[in-house]
């Protein structure tokens, strides 16, 4: 834990900003996540790694994660563009089996989500996630410290089905701050939550860097070079390192294809919670 704490002092200044809208695409085709690490975090997440593989943490962590749980107070924000479901108004026992799913996925991790509040909020404007409202909309909305999940569900998400923020340093009010936590289309409720909450707790995508180099920055995920479309089993796309994770929540397969983190994974989403965000 002084390892730990003195990598949380040296990362303090790593990263000045890690907060991007994504790029608005084609909204026929909504398909994808719209999370892209910064070179801020990319360069944080390299020292975490490093620091791992020094004392071994990806041998033992693991188990000291699933014995103590961590309990994540959850807001959910539901923003639509009418009362009715098809504008994007959830009701609220799908947003309770979200939850449901969420800790299912993540209790092999030793994280669980407790939902403190659910709100709805009918704005056009907000529900099209539109930059620069985004901002507004979550100054407005965002509940808790920055040890809380924050989960907004609108009608559209910028042509993709969800996009997160990845952990930092960030000062109370700052927009880092207030933009933190996960944005997601409304009718997609599931294994997409399950994937950017990945990226909240510091998870890069698999096919992160392709076949060469440090990858996903994550020793048990073999290298791979594209993203998955539906559940290919065998898939291979950087021959040689291992068959591409397509059961993996960090993939872009099926829901019905997800299966599991890695316990390096494991390992990285709790010296992440570690650093950047217990007790805050």
């Amino acid at each position: 834990m002084v390892r730990l704490t003195l990598l949380a002092s040296l990362l303090a200044g790593a990263i000045t900003t890690v907060y991007a809208h994504p790029q608005p695409r084609d909204e026929s085709r909504q398909i994808g996540c719209g999370t892209e690490p910064p070179a801020e975090f990319l360069d944080a997440a390299s020292q975490i790694s490093a620091w791992e593989a020094e004392i071994g943490t990806n041998a033992t962590r693991t188990d000291s994660a699933r014995a103590a749980t961590v309990t994540i107070d959850t807001y959910i924000h539901v923003v639509a563009r009418s009362t009715a479901l098809s504008g994007g108004y959830v009701p609220a026992a799908q947003l309770t089996n979200q939850i449901s799913v969420l800790n299912e996925h993540y209790a092999p991790a030793g994280f669980q989500f407790k939902l403190i509040s659910t709100d709805y909020t009918v704005n056009t404007a907000w529900a099209a996630d539109v930059n620069g409202n985004d901002v507004a909309m979550k100054r407005a909305l965002r509940k808790g410290t920055y040890s809380s999940l924050n989960i907004y569900f609108q009608y559209t998400v910028s042509g993709y089905l969800g996009y997160a923020q990845f952990p930092q340093v960030a000062a109370v009010g700052s927009t880092d701050y207030i933009t933190d936590g996960g944005s997601l289309r409304n009718y997609n409720l599931g294994g997409t939550v399950t994937h950017e909450v990945g990226h909240w707790l510091g998870l890069f995508h698999v096919f992160q860097g392709g076949c060469t180099g440090s990858g996903d920055m994550i020793a048990d995920t073999p290298p791979q070079s594209t993203l998955t479309d539906g559940c290919p089993v065998g898939q291979d796309s950087c021959p040689g390192g291992g068959v591409d994770s397509i059961h993996n929540y960090m993939d872009y397969s099926y829901d019905s294809c997800y299966e599991s983190f890695t316990p390096n994974q494991i390992t990285r989403m709790v010296n992440m919670w570690s650093t950047y965000r217990a007790g805050l």
